[in-house]
């Protein structure tokens, strides 16, 4: 009976502490989604209507606001701080977690605007838009590039 017990008690320990547990896994400096499926040209963009370009056109900006800001350490995601050599802290995983937050809130404030204000913009001041976005993000494939000595 005691044994019994013993296992039961240990079990419920086992259990509990895991629950509490930290999770050593890292976090990508880069998250979420941070790539667009298709590119455009003007002539398809002008084919479009208005609601589907102001969904590409807030697409174009979740991606931006999500890498733009850290292509000094990524452009694209699986890059932790411990691959680039920065010690794994608890001061810099909680750097890296406010600011995966702050770029969350600033992308939703910015598509609660645009989805109030962005509709009564010209359809091709939109088009333009998109099109400058969309050579932006094609930029970052040639970074590296950029970052040879």
């Amino acid at each position: 009976m005691k044994i019994n017990i013993t296992i039961v008690i240990t079990a419920i320990f086992l259990w509990s502490a895991n629950g509490f547990a930290q999770n050593n896994g890292e976090q990508d400096i880069i998250s979420g989604k941070v790539s667009i499926s298709k590119y455009h040209d003007r002539d398809e963009l002008n084919d479009l209507q208005k609601g589907k370009l102001l969904e590409l056109y807030n697409e174009r900006i979740e991606v931006i606001v999500k890498i733009l800001p850290n292509i000094a350490f990524a452009t694209k995601p699986g890059v932790t701080m411990s691959s680039l050599g920065i010690p794994d802290t608890k001061e810099h995983r909680k750097a890296l977690e406010d600011n995966i937050e702050a770029s969350n809130d600033y992308f939703d404030q910015t598509i609660e605007f645009q989805k109030k204000i962005l509709p009564y913009s010209d359809k091709s001041n939109l088009i333009s838009a998109i099109l400058f976005y969309e050579e932006t993000l094609k930029s970052l494939h040639t970074y590296n590039e950029y970052n040879k000595f």
